[in-house]
């Protein structure tokens, strides 16, 4: 038999396990969504479909098959049906490269990875299909043929373009401490060493927060704005292309929790510092124990982002823009700059002081840094009876 045998057919397993785990988690991860906003807002929730509601999911599915497929007049007909795979796609290639868990012995003597793709790229692949989403969300509101949807397509585009900067520069931090593009290096060493999140707390918040931009989770949230976009990019779009788009931004939620976990949680490491702590190597019980602390930490952070969802306000789009710009990017340039230096000078183990420092020097700047006296002010709307203009004023005066 081949060598490379039996790590293909464990990838393709791995991969089936893994797209149908996301897919159901899509539909479930809208529920726990619903029974999280009734909870924070003192409701019960979905509770009539099966029983404590959880048969909700199927039934909502049931629903949008059966629903009609709505077309409007002008719109671009390829393009309009081809946005929401454009966005669901994507995110269903890019769990791949995630670490599930470690190497498993098998009854041959070999010894196979329970991942995708185990490839030397793995981080580059990732963030490469990642960033294709932007391209669904793009292409619906311009196909729409409706001013609302073309609006929130240009918001949607320049967010998650803006905020694929400050990720980019977090996730470089992460990859210039660790020395290696491939997903299982990086686990490897936060199981030998200390958790990325305790060595870089700072990257860490940052990815986190361009994590929920780049899936439009709010308060992030302006494109789809229902105040004033009604719907935004898909506010043409009903039945299955309708469900498609949030197929693609739950399993997107889905895949960059894994990310995270892999990035600064250590995998499936149960010590975020030096001491005892899972076998890389083992039998199928070790890998079924991997693989569930891999998923719980996953559902803590999708928890977390819905209650991120739940308490805060959105922000207005001058301040998104804001944020990122002369807030995250600037951090993620600083970080960089200091994580480089650690790493050159050999100081890799030290980089939670040099986070520290960072945090330090931003909290020192920042009241001598230019900025609008008063950033929530109330914009008036010109010429309303509420925001009169000064010819207006003149003649009440009169």
């Amino acid at each position: 038999m081949y060598p490379w045998i039996p790590q293909f057919i464990t990838s393709m397993i791995v991969i089936f396990v893994v797209l149908h785990i996301a897919l159901g988690a899509a539909a479930y991860l809208i529920l726990l969504e619903r029974k999280i906003a009734a909870w924070v807002q003192d409701r019960v929730g979905p509770n009539r479909v099966g029983p404590m509601g959880l048969l909700q999911p199927i039934a909502d599915g049931v629903k949008l098959f059966l629903k009609e497929d709505f077309m409007p007049r002008g719109v671009d007909r390829v393009l309009f049906v081809l946005a929401p795979a454009f966005s669901a796609i994507p995110a269903l290639i890019g769990f791949a490269i995630i670490p599930w868990a470690g190497e498993l012995r098998l009854w041959t003597g070999d010894t196979v990875v329970l991942m995708g793709a185990n490839i030397n790229i793995g981080i580059v692949y990732l963030v490469a299909t990642a960033s294709l989403g932007v391209y669904g969300v793009g292409l619906g509101g311009w196909a729409s043929n409706n001013k609302y949807s073309f609006l929130g397509g240009l918001r949607a585009s320049a967010q998650m373009i803006s905020y694929e900067i400050p990720m980019g520069l977090a996730l470089l931090c992460v990859i210039l401490a660790s020395g290696t593009l491939m997903p299982m290096e990086i686990v490897r060493q936060q199981l030998d060493g200390q958790w990325n999140l305790i060595q870089q707390p700072l990257a860490a918040i940052l990815f986190f927060i361009c994590m929920l931009a780049e899936a439009n989770r709010a308060p992030f949230d302006l494109a789809e704005a229902e105040q004033e976009l009604v719907g935004g990019w898909h506010t043409e779009y009903s039945s299955m292309k309708w469900a498609l788009f949030f197929l693609g931004e739950y399993v997107h939620v889905f895949v960059g929790a894994a990310f995270f976990s892999m990035l600064f949680l250590g995998g499936w490491s149960l010590n975020p510092v030096t001491g005892w702590d899972l076998p890389v190597a083992g039998g199928w019980l070790l890998m079924l124990i991997q693989f569930s602390i891999m998923m719980g930490k996953i559902f803590l952070l999708v928890a977390l982002g819905m209650m991120i969802r739940w308490t805060l306000p959105r922000f207005r789009f001058d301040q998104l823009m804001k944020l990122a710009w002369e807030g995250m990017i600037p951090i993620g340039l600083l970080l960089l700059l200091m994580t480089s230096f650690f790493v050159f000078m050999g100081w890799a183990h030290w980089l939670w002081a040099g986070s520290l420092a960072v945090g330090g020097l931003i909290w020192l700047v920042l009241p001598f840094m230019p900025g609008q006296r008063n950033p929530n002010q109330r914009i008036g709307l010109l010429g309303s009876r509420f925001s009169p203009t000064n010819e207006e004023v003149g003649s009440m005066r009169r």
